[in-house]
């Protein structure tokens, strides 16, 4: 296949080849080369899949002329399953992410600017990019309908959760799937659908990002890519930044066409569900069935969103066994372990009252503890306290008094501070925590607040601290 790139480099340009280098392949079974003459750099492709080079081929064309940041193609034999293309560098959005962050969970402004310039860019493709695009190219399917859908979950289901001996009812979960497509079928999908639109995908070139590898694509709704990148799983993205490009993602494509944000966001999470399922299937495929092991270094961050979503939204349908599926995929040891991941603890803090029942952790794993606190000394039998709650000064200043509290709160920070050691070792991201009292109002938490402060103060994790009867009194 060289000899083929070097000729047609050699007779289209009429310039001898000086230099051929293979470069490294990914997920792909296309063969890229950076090929030179002694007055320019491009690369060349080699496919044996005429079809997606037909559709790459087109797609780029197309969009070039809608004045897209995407290679020029200079020439192709397709016969010969070879073309060639503009040399954009060699450095990715994720590579970028990896060079700023240093390994680090930060995520700083030179970062978020360059991201903010991906998401701008994102809606020209699915709505400019959309208009008058032949969908008779697309490969392998012209749509991401109910079929595409199906083969992407079955994907999921056969070498995902068969190859890691997840349990599940098929039966239950084929109806289940039934219903979630035909509600993601009800959302708007008159737009081009990049379809793996990832930081893999995205070139920086002087500062600007280019794009490639949407020979994929397909009609279909917006959500999916901005879902895609927002959630591609060894990126990590913090949560918090992920809201806020969603949100300046959406301001770009409403100065496109009108959006409804409500109707997007409801369908939103459900794209990005079945987007990580996806994925999920490529890292069960690639991983556990091709042996290529660093597909299963992703698993992990995946778990980590499935637990995000799982812990945020209530999707409008009701999927009891897939919801069943995810949870054993969250409380599963073993998926977490692949790889180097270094996933980052949120340990949640609940005070709460034994009147109204202990609070249930039907959105992490199911573990963690619940400490009682009504043997401990009660303020709230003083009439000078009844009014106030755990967190005003005076109550504070009480407890100060009362060694029986620090003696017992120490014992609590041990047992803590082990489960907390472990789960980071684990890479486990949720904790939950709960102490309850009476009434909920002064002992219990105390102590919620007395854990929140030791763990800020000795571990590197995120707390997330709630009052469950004051909350909601």
């Amino acid at each position: 296949m060289s000899d083929n790139l070097k000729k047609l480099f050699s007779d289209h340009f009429d310039e001898q080849v000086t230099s051929f280098e293979p470069l490294a392949a990914h997920g792909s079974n296309r063969q890229y080369s950076r090929i030179k003459s002694d007055k320019r750099s491009v690369i060349g492709v080699t496919n044996a899949d005429r079809l997606e080079n037909e559709a790459f081929i087109d797609f780029s064309r197309h969009f070039r002329k809608k004045g897209l940041a995407v290679p020029e193609i200079y020439a192709e034999d397709l016969d010969d399953n070879v073309y060639l293309e503009e040399d954009l560098g060699d450095e990715t959005l994720f590579d970028y992410l990896q060079t700023v962050r240093g390994g680090k969970k930060e995520f700083p402004d030179e970062l978020l600017a360059v991201y903010e310039q991906v998401v701008d860019r994102l809606p020209e493709f699915q709505i400019k990019g959309g208009e008058g695009l032949d969908y008779s190219k697309s490969y392998p399917h012209h749509s991401f309908d109910r079929q595409s859908m199906m083969w992407d979950l079955n994907y999921f289901k056969y070498y995902f959760l068969k190859l890691a001996h997840v349990q599940f009812n098929e039966q239950k979960l084929e109806a289940d799937f039934k219903t979630f497509i035909d509600f993601l079928l009800s959302a708007d999908s008159d737009h081009f659908l990049y379809r793996d639109f990832q930081s893999r995908n995205v070139m920086l070139k002087d500062g600007k990002p280019w794009f490639i590898d949407y020979q994929g694509g397909r009609r279909g709704a917006l959500q999916y890519d901005i879902a895609s990148l927002l959630f591609d799983a060894k990126a990590d993205l913090p949560f918090e930044v992920r809201e806020k490009l969603l949100d300046r993602y959406l301001s770009a494509a409403e100065k496109l066409i009108p959006i409804d944000r409500e109707a997007f966001t409801k369908h939103y999470y459900a794209f990005v569900y079945i987007r990580i399922m996806q994925a999920m299937g490529a890292y069960g495929y690639r991983g556990f069935y091709e042996r290529k092991t660093h597909f299963l270094q992703s698993i992990p961050y995946a778990i980590q969103n499935l637990e995000y979503l799982v812990q945020k939204v209530d999707l409008p349908v009701e999927l009891p066994a897939m919801m069943d599926v995810f949870q054993q995929l969250i409380r599963s040891s073993a998926l977490r372990e692949f790889g180097k991941a270094n996933l980052r603890l949120k340990v949640r803090i609940v005070s709460f009252s034994y009147k109204h029942g202990v609070p249930v952790d039907n959105r992490g794993h199911g573990g963690g503890f619940v400490f009682d606190c009504r043997f401990l000394p009660n303020p709230g039998r003083d009439i000078v306290y009844k009014q106030l709650t755990g967190n005003d000064p005076e109550v504070i200043e009480w407890f100060a008094d009362k060694p029986d509290m620090d003696r017992w709160l120490k014992r609590v920070y041990n047992m803590v501070d082990a489960a907390v050691n472990s789960y980071q070792e684990q890479n486990f991201t949720d904790l939950m925590v709960s102490f309850g009292c009476t009434g909920g109002q002064h002992r219990s938490v105390h102590s919620a607040n007395r854990l929140a402060a030791h763990l800020q103060e000795t571990h590197d994790v995120d707390v997330v601290l709630s009052h469950r009867e004051l909350d909601e009194a």
